[in-house]
């Protein structure tokens, strides 16, 4: 059997036996031995989902019996993937490390607005990550699958979240995967056209190659098929259930891994996610309403002039006013156009960005000029043709996006393993938090952070 499902049986014997007795046990004083975190992302896991008896993630409910959990981790706007992940890391909101989509957002006058996934952190994140820190202080870092990573040079062994993401592996660390037998060449070729299932067995599998070869002192882990679930089928539903289950028995593998490396007294395991989700029977075309009123134009179903142009993040859509000499004029329209109209909940200006952790247009480029907030329920997409401006949702049942004061944008947190006490759950904590916590666990300072460390968890002081 090579799946992840394999390990769901041992879910008693290893974690019993090999967390169990680590979850209370720190490791402290200048002389401890060295020390390893594994954060894994499970993308699109909320936080009710933990204690769900529908939702079979029984390894992450026994990592959270013998160590911490919180009732819920807020998640920074806007609620999709690659802004949170690099909060995760950085301990920081995107009005500060400027990443606002899942890539970096061009725009031109006159144009409609597009997103390029194909850029280097550099490009990209203007905040210090973690990884950078333990970089500087000698330790060896493992990235798979994590946005915003590509061609960082603080991470030893990356495996990057972009298109064509074997050119951007590590070379070596490539060259030990294929020889591991992890990936082929006829894998490598047709990875993308592999189900979510497949790649985050791939992924799990890099990952314990990593750990079983290298021993880093962090190890980044993304796993993506809940999030494509839940947008195909909805959350709640028997698929999305059974996603989770796959989940969850591919942290089991990672856990087992650590445990045959030797490293499981010295390992802690967060366990997180990058946000909730939320069923969405509706979806709005904010572009058709735009087209309609004279301020973008379409051809062959595609929108190719814009003085105004929604780019759809879900429960969100951010607007831009892309001809700066008629953008007083054309925002006056567009929030008289949408205002009061079904399914949003409100239009936000400028001025209202900052209580979000977003930047203003003027401090940062990529930042939409207004936001329009979808109502619970209602998810936004991108089209600009047809005649409807609601429409029933078909082919996605399920976002995330939503403003982050939600508790349906809540995302999971568990803390288990060296350094972590066994506790009753914690409150709802940030996902800024993350960042400085690993740090304090990993014997080093994130300075730029502005999450807290989560000492309530921490068994001492969680070294």
């Amino acid at each position: 059997m090579s799946g992840c499902f394999r390990y769901s049986f041992l879910l008693g014997m290893v974690l019993t036996l090999a967390v169990g007795p680590v979850a209370v046990r720190p490791v402290a004083g200048a002389d401890r031995p060295e020390r390893h975190v594994v954060l894994i992302s499970i993308d699109g896991f909320p936080a009710d989902y933990l204690h769900d008896p529908s939702a079979p993630v029984i390894n992450i409910r026994r990592l959270a019996a013998l160590g911490a959990s919180a009732k819920g981790m807020t998640v920074s706007n806007p609620s999709v993937t690659w802004p949170n992940h690099t909060s995760l890391v950085t301990g920081v909101r995107p009005e500060t490390h400027g990443v606002m989509f899942n890539g970096v957002l061009e725009w031109s006058p006159g144009l409609p607005v597009k997103v390029n996934p194909r850029k280097d952190r550099a490009d990209m994140v203007y905040a210090p990550a973690i990884d950078e820190v333990l970089h500087r202080a000698g330790q060896t870092v493992a990235s798979i699958n994590w946005p915003c990573t590509r061609n960082a040079k603080s991470i030893d062994f990356d495996f990057p979240d972009v298109p064509e993401t074997f050119e951007h592996t590590t070379p070596a660390f490539l060259e030990e995967l294929k020889a591991a037998g992890v990936l082929s060449d006829e894998r490598i070729e047709g990875f993308m056209k592999l189900s979510v299932a497949a790649r985050d067995t791939t992924w799990t599998d890099a990952a314990i190659h990593a750990i079983q070869t290298h021993k880093p002192n962090l190890v980044l882990l993304h796993l993506l098929n809940v999030d494509a679930v839940h947008h195909k089928y909805g959350p709640g539903s028997w698929a999305g259930h059974s996603a989770l289950g796959f989940a969850d028995a591919c942290v089991g593998r990672v856990v087992e891994a650590v445990r045959e490396a030797g490293m499981l007294e010295r390992t802690t395991f967060l366990i997180v996610a990058d946000h909730g989700f939320m069923s969405i029977p509706k979806t709005l075309q904010p572009n058709v309403l735009l087209r309609e009123a004279g301020l973008l134009t379409v051809e062959g179903g595609k929108a190719v002039t814009a003085r105004a142009h929604v780019y759809p993040e879900g429960g969100v859509g951010m607007l831009y006013l892309t001809v700066p000499e008629k953008a007083d004029e054309d925002r006056q329209q567009v929030l008289e156009l949408f205002r009061g109209k079904e399914g949003i909940a409100d239009v936000l200006t400028p001025e209202r960005f900052a209580e979000l952790g977003l930047p203003l247009p003027t401090e940062n480029r990529h930042m939409a000029d207004l936001i329009l907030v979808g109502k619970d329920g209602y998810g936004f997409n991108g089209t600009a043709s047809g005649d409807e401006f609601v429409i029933k949702s078909t082919s996605t049942l399920g976002t995330h996006g939503f403003l982050s004061t939600n508790p349906k944008m809540n995302a999971v947190f568990v803390a288990s393993g060296a350094g972590i006490r066994q506790r009753d759950e914690v409150g709802v904590i940030e996902n800024i938090d993350v960042a400085p916590t690993i740090a304090r666990l990993l014997g080093v300072k994130l300075e730029s952070a502005k999450g807290r460390v989560l000492e309530d968890i921490l068994a001492g002081d969680g070294q």
